[in-house]
């Protein structure tokens, strides 16, 4: 990728540099912008990533535009001839990997008279975008969402105390929205070891909560089972032991809710084979987890389900009930333990990006570096199906 800072001219097909003009950087949009603005029909997301690169992970609504090589290149030809995908009366928000490319073609927009924006950082910055929202139907929650990553953690608080669950690296974000608040952060659980993110939770400096059967080589974490509960103010969160997806998954009960990890999402359940290489193994994880979600299936049916995850549900918060899961998510529905399995074999997505590398680092196997917070970019992976 070039980074030489070289105002580019058409010359026929080809292009040169013009090497008395300095390039002027193009206006930016941030990524928390652009997902505040994510329902706004006056900004246009443009991608300039090569297709493949866009069909593994996009935002959600973004055209892409494949010519990511060829303005690396310094060649601003393709996008001088796809003018006319790309409307004149629209903000255009212009996004690459790392906000370079995106650079280059925004500047040319603007130049053509386009209202064109770079957004920072690319994709790196919109995998780091955190959205928080209230849990109205649940007090003294609040939902954390990375609509980069599909990631979803929490904030419960009550009175002048809050707890994390499952924190993401970016633990300024959880520091932030309890200054906001006047809460003070006292403990941080982890549903899981997980596979698709890096924990913040032993950074943020207060009690770190994990089921021992998750807990790898580590040794400063308070091992959580069955039954236990962790304090909040004058509220607790009741552990139950929901394996299936990882050996040590628990989700947590908080007064009429459920915070369910990645046991229990809208649409799907949680894949039972990121622990285990063999066809027993992933069968074993499945009836783990079918035991699992029968445990859940007896909560009253009107207990908000508040899931670790989401792929393309559009309701935010990201909330329903047990009782309208076990009519629309067909895996929570399934009373047929045999069936339930084989559907679980047979219909795996692709494994999270990086998730041997995460684990360990969850783990305790190996340190936690500045390189980490890129082996969790891209999409998100998790659910069964």
């Amino acid at each position: 990728m070039s980074n030489d800072p070289i105002r580019f001219i058409r010359s026929g097909a080809v292009v040169l540099p013009d090497m008395s003009k300095t390039k002027q950087e193009s206006p930016t949009i941030s990524p928390d912008e652009v997902a505040d603005r994510r329902d706004d029909e006056d900004l246009f997301i443009l991608d300039v990533r090569n297709e493949e690169d866009y069909d593994e992970w996009a935002i959600e609504g973004s055209h892409n535009l494949p010519i990511y090589d060829e303005l690396a290149d310094g060649d601003l030809s393709g996008l001088e001839e796809s003018l006319d995908e790309i409307p004149e009366d629209e903000e255009i928000a212009v996004i690459c990997i790392g906000g370079v490319t995106s650079d280059d073609a925004a500047g040319y927009l603007q130049d053509e008279g386009y209202d064109a924006k770079s957004v920072e950082d690319g994709m790196r910055g919109w995998g780091k975008v955190h959205v928080p929202y209230e849990v109205e139907s649940l007090d003294g929650v609040i939902q954390v969402v990375r609509p980069g990553t599909g990631c979803v953690s929490y904030l419960v608080h009550d009175d002048d105390e809050a707890v994390v669950v499952d924190p993401s690296l970016y633990t300024d974000e959880y520091r932030d929205l309890a200054a906001e608040r006047d809460l003070e952060l006292v403990g941080a659980i982890d549903t899981h070891a997980h596979a698709d993110h890096v924990s913040g939770g032993r950074e943020l400096d207060v009690p770190y909560y994990l089921h021992e059967d998750d807990g790898g080589d580590l040794d400063d974490y308070e091992p959580i089972a069955d039954g236990d509960t962790v304090a909040v103010g004058d509220r607790e969160l009741e552990v139950l032991h929901t394996p299936g997806h990882t050996p040590g998954s628990v989700s947590l009960l908080v007064g009429d809710g459920l915070l369910s990890g990645d046991t229990l999402f809208i649409d799907s359940v949680g894949r039972p084979d990121l622990e285990g290489d063999t066809e027993t193994d992933i069968r074993e994880g499945a009836e783990e987890l079918f035991d699992s979600l029968d445990l859940l299936a007896d909560l009253p049916e009107d207990t908000v389900v508040l899931p670790g995850h989401f792929n393309d549900e559009e309701i935010r918060p990201l909330a329903t009930t047990l009782g309208d899961l076990e009519e629309s998510n067909d895996l929570f529905g399934e009373d047929d333990r045999e069936a339930f399995v084989e559907t679980i074999v047979e219909s795996l997505s692709d494994e999270p990006a990086n998730y041997n590398q995460i684990k360990s680092i969850n783990w305790g196997e190996e340190p936690l570096t500045e390189d980490a917070e890129d082996l969790e970019l891209g999409p998100n992976n998790c659910a069964a199906n």
